[in-house]
């Protein structure tokens, strides 16, 4: 069943919104720079018509790097990496599910991905 998702950074500058499945489980990869953000994603890539997102003027920063296919978005005011556009389906996202409301990180069951590998 779809539900509503909505979802900010720490200050509330970035935020974004989709409708998607139920979240029971998140993925934790273990890629250079997903190792040191340490965040949960979302399992679902979710389509870019279906990612809504609404910032404030100059708030929303990107890093990329390698062959930066994967766009990782960050919160230039607070600093909380909020959302990325994935290396395996470009175009798609994958939420930080510490940042959606009501959905607790800490209590679902964690996929560990291969990414330090994939390449």
């Amino acid at each position: 069943m779809s539900q509503d998702f909505q979802g900010k950074c720490h200050c509330g500058a970035v935020r974004f919104s989709y409708q998607g499945e139920e979240i029971s489980k998140g993925i934790r990869c273990n890629c250079s720079i997903c190792v040191r953000k340490g965040a949960l994603m979302t399992t679902e890539a979710i389509a870019p018509e279906d990612f809504i997102i609404d910032i404030e003027e100059g708030a929303l920063g990107l890093y990329e790097f390698g062959t930066k296919t994967a766009k990782h978005y960050f919160c230039k005011k607070c600093g909380i990496y909020t959302f990325h556009q994935t290396l395996r389906q470009p175009g798609f996202y994958k939420a930080n599910i510490g940042c959606l409301e009501g959905v607790d990180s800490s209590a679902l069951e964690v996929i560990n991905f291969d990414g330090k590998n994939l390449l």
